[in-house]
C-alpha cells in the first residue's frame, strides 16, 4: 500500500514539474533542427515557422540544418537529445520512410520521438529538364520507351518520398530511369535544371520557382485534384496514369522524453501561427495543404505512414546500407 501512494505521490510530482515548465517555456533560445540543406521546401517551412515563434516567445528559434543520409543524420541528433524543448524537429516523410530502407539506425523514428503537429502536407510534381523531348506526361511515357536508360531522377536523397517516389514511377512505368540522390532539394535542382540529371519528383513547395522562371517544366502533378499554385499542371490522372498520386509532409517533432504537458503547449504556439490567414496562403501559394493537427492526431498519422511507405519500400526493391 505504501509502494501504491509513494509511486501516485511521484506521478503526480512528474506530471506537476512538466506543467510548470510548460508554464515556463521557453526561457532561452530554442533550436529546431532541418534534416536538409538551406534553401530546400523543409528549410523553407522550417523558418517560416521559426520566425513567428521568435515574435510570441521573445526567444530566438534557430533553425540548424544538418543534412544528410536520407533524414537520418539530423534525426539521430535530435533522438539523443534531451527532451526539455529547446530541441524541436522539422521533418518530412522521409523520417518514417527510415525504418523500413536504411538497414541499420541508431534511434528507433517512432519510440524515439514525440509527436507535436503536421503542419502541412504536399504533394510531388513530376517536372523535367527543358532540353528533354515531352511537353507532356504521355509523351514523356513516349521518350522513356525509347531513352529510359539514358535518364536519370534526381531526389533529396535516399529514403525521402521523392526517391521512394521514383521509384515507384519507374515500377509503374517499367522504365529504365536511374536514381541519382542528393544532399537536399537545392542541390538536386543545380544539377535538373543543369542537364546534368532529367527528371524529378519533387516537392511543390521547392520545385515552384523553377518552373515559373522556365528552368523546369512540369508535366503532371501526383495529386487527387490540381492544386491552386500549379492550377495549369493536370493531374497524374487528367494526363493519362490513373492513381499515380505521392506527396510528402513536414511536421514537427521532439525527442521521445518530452513532457506531453510541453508537447501540448509547443502545438498549441504552432497552431495559433499556422492558422493566422497569411501563414495560410503562404503554405498554399506554395503548393501545400494546411493540415495544422494535434499531436494524437500527428502519432495516428504517422503509424499509417509507416505502413504504408512500407510496404512501398517492399515493392520498389529498395534498400540502403550504412
Amino acid at each position: 500500500m505504501p509502494c501504491n501512494w509513494l509511486r501516485a505521490v511521484a506521478c503526480a510530482a512528474a506530471l506537476l514539474s512538466g506543467a510548470v515548465q510548460a508554464d515556463s517555456y521557453p526561457a532561452k533560445p530554442v533550436t529546431m533542427v532541418v534534416p536538409y540543406p538551406a534553401g530546400g521546401a523543409t528549410d523553407v517551412v522550417a523558418r517560416a515557422v521559426a520566425e513567428k515563434l521568435t515574435q510570441a516567445w521573445k526567444q530566438t528559434v534557430i533553425v540548424e540544418n544538418r543534412a544528410g543520409a536520407g533524414t537520418t543524420i539530423g534525426a539521430s541528433a535530435v533522438a539523443r537529445a534531451l527532451g526539455d524543448g529547446y530541441t524541436l524537429f522539422m521533418t518530412t516523410s522521409a523520417h518514417t520512410i527510415s525504418g523500413h530502407l536504411y538497414s541499420k539506425l541508431s534511434y528507433d523514428p517512432a519510440k524515439d520521438f514525440a509527436p507535436i503537429t503536421l503542419v502541412t502536407k504536399v504533394p510531388l510534381v513530376l517536372v523535367v529538364n527543358p532540353s528533354v523531348p515531352a511537353r507532356n506526361l504521355q509523351e514523356f511515357l513516349g521518350y522513356l520507351k525509347q531513352d529510359g536508360a539514358a535518364v536519370n531522377f534526381a531526389s533529396p536523397g535516399n529514403g525521402t518520398a521523392q526517391h521512394l517516389s521514383g521509384e515507384l514511377f519507374k515500377i509503374a512505368t517499367r522504365s529504365a530511369i536511374t536514381h541519382v540522390p542528393y544532399r537536399g532539394d537545392a542541390p538536386a535542382f543545380t544539377d535538373l535544371a543543369g542537364g546534368q540529371v532529367q527528371m524529378m519528383l519533387a516537392t511543390i513547395t521547392s520545385a515552384l520557382p523553377l518552373i515559373q522562371s522556365g528552368k523546369l517544366r512540369a508535366l503532371a502533378v501526383a495529386n487527387g485534384k490540381r492544386v491552386q499554385a500549379l492550377r495549369d499542371v493536370p493531374t497524374f490522372a487528367e494526363a493519362g496514369m490513373p492513381g499515380f498520386e505521392a506527396a510528402t509532409w513536414f511536421g514537427l517533432l521532439a525527442p521521445a522524453s518530452l513532457p506531453p504537458a510541453q508537447a501540448r503547449r509547443i502545438y498549441e504556439d504552432v497552431s495559433k501561427i499556422v492558422a493566422t490567414p497569411d501563414m495560410q496562403a503562404r503554405i498554399e501559394g506554395l503548393g501545400g495543404e494546411v493540415v495544422n493537427s494535434t499531436p494524437e492526431a500527428f502519432a495516428a498519422f504517422m503509424a499509417q505512414e509507416q505502413e504504408k511507405w512500407g510496404q512501398a519500400v517492399k515493392a520498389s526493391g529498395a534498400v540502403v546500407t550504412q
